[in-house]
């Protein structure tokens, strides 16, 4: 059997092969082997099919068409059985995770030169924060998707797992390490014992001490950064002349939402816009608002959010230039903005890594290591919080994108071999 590690990630994904007994990811995009996770529905070419990089990029040059990106971020929600409107038919959205998962399988099986009938495929550590049953529902999804494209042996590891194996590779003596997992739609922990001899063990359950996680993730950050400095500048916060009562808030939250920006291009709310500007006391910002849902910016408005997040990694402040909404028009973001903005999540994250840590029967003394992996742990504000919960461990990063995918292979070369 020739089997593959499978991380579908809701930002990236990556899949890997066993080529040379060792563990090779596969080139899914012009050579690279991270794609971003996202396809555009291109009705300029009645019906091409774009992925990744080159899907974005088609967007951004306004093709007509329909971009769809956070795909996984819909098995853990209520769309897990929605609809949406491709051209003139009505597509499941879980369909189109199909069509994009269908297209990195035959990506690695071009690599390899034979056909994938085995998968271990990565899933966080909670697909649904405190609801076991659509926690399962989301995994029997994926498992049928899985099928559907031609797996036939289906298998699934915890993502922080994954890459605690891949991170054990170089590992040179015994360690207990917090793994965090801060991906682009939820956040995952695990307690492992490490170490060059115990990775020689066929049967690991007995190192693997506790897993924790929640749906708190990157696109959690971009949504609250938007609301924060992007939506004040649409009219949110703004306020009705008759009884002066504020704007209506939910359009914008599903505009700052990856997952539901498409459902705000309808008639309706242009419909509905039209006369709250007529209302407004601020109705230049409101008319702004009115252009992003004519014109379907809202992509590239969480495009240019997601450019302002990583610049604030490295800066106390980020200019987001919005002159495709308006000429000359841009926002401002401040360190300590985003870090207000994201304090709840971040909060949050310290408390799932304590727990994860308690649930371990060990104090935050008794970490040796935190692993940080995924794009979004860079965030300054979710290191420290993650970094108080075991505050005398070595901080230390592996591939922030590709530490998973690794180590999914190297389980199902282990595991159907």
């Amino acid at each position: 059997m020739t089997a593959c590690g499978l991380d579908f990630g809701t930002s990236n994904s990556a899949i890997g092969v066993v080529r040379g007994h060792a563990p090779t990811l596969a080139p899914v995009e012009g050579g690279e082997t991270l794609i971003p996770s996202a396809v555009f529905f291109d009705y300029e070419s009645k019906g091409n099919v774009l992925f990744g990089a080159r899907a974005i990029d088609t967007y951004i040059s306004q093709h007509d068409g329909r971009l769809m990106r956070a795909l996984k971020s819909i098995l853990g929600s209520p769309l897990i059985d929605e609809k949406t409107a491709l051209g003139s038919k009505m597509v499941a959205l879980t369909d189109v995770v199909e069509i994009f998962i269908r297209h990195l399988k035959q990506k690695a099986e071009a690599f390899v030169g034979e056909e994938l009938t085995g998968v271990v495929h990565g899933r966080p550590v909670r697909f649904v924060d405190d609801d076991d049953a659509a926690d399962a529902k989301a995994q029997r999804v994926l498992e049928g998707i899985a099928k559907k494209v031609g797996f036939r042996h289906v298998a699934f590891e915890y993502e922080p797992i994954a890459a605690a194996y891949h991170y054990e590779e170089s590992a040179t003596r015994e360690e207990t390490v917090l793994v965090a997992d801060i991906g682009g739609g939820t956040s995952d922990f695990t307690v492992i014992r490490i170490g060059p001899d115990r990775r020689l063990r066929a049967d690991r359950r007995s190192d693997i001490l506790a897993n924790g996680g929640a749906r708190v993730g990157g696109t959690d950050f971009d949504s609250l950064l938007s609301i924060d400095a992007v939506m004040p500048m649409l009219g949110l916060g703004t306020y009705l002349i008759e009884k002066n009562l504020p704007m209506p808030n939910s359009l914008y939250y599903e505009l700052a939402t990856w997952s539901t920006i498409n459902f705000t291009y309808t008639f309706q709310n242009e419909r509905m816009l039209v006369e709250l500007i007529a209302g407004a006391r601020e109705p230049e910002k409101v008319a702004r608002l009115l252009t992003v849902i004519r014109r379907r910016l809202g992509h590239r408005i969480a495009f240019t959010v997601e450019d302002g997040k990583i610049a604030l990694s490295d800066a106390g402040t980020a200019a987001l230039p919005l002159g495709f909404i308006e000429a000359g028009l841009s926002a401002q973001a401040t360190r300590a903005g985003f870090d207000r903005a994201i304090g709840a999540k971040t909060d949050r994250l310290f408390k799932t890594a304590t727990t994860c840590i308690r649930d371990a029967g060990l104090t935050a003394a008794d970490i040796d290591t935190i692993f940080f992996t995924g794009g979004s742990g860079k965030v300054p504000a979710v290191r420290e919080a993650i970094t108080r919960a075991a505050p005398t461990a070595r901080a230390t990063t592996g591939s922030d994108f590709l530490s998973v995918a690794l180590g999914l292979t190297r389980e199902a070369q282990k595991r159907f071999a």
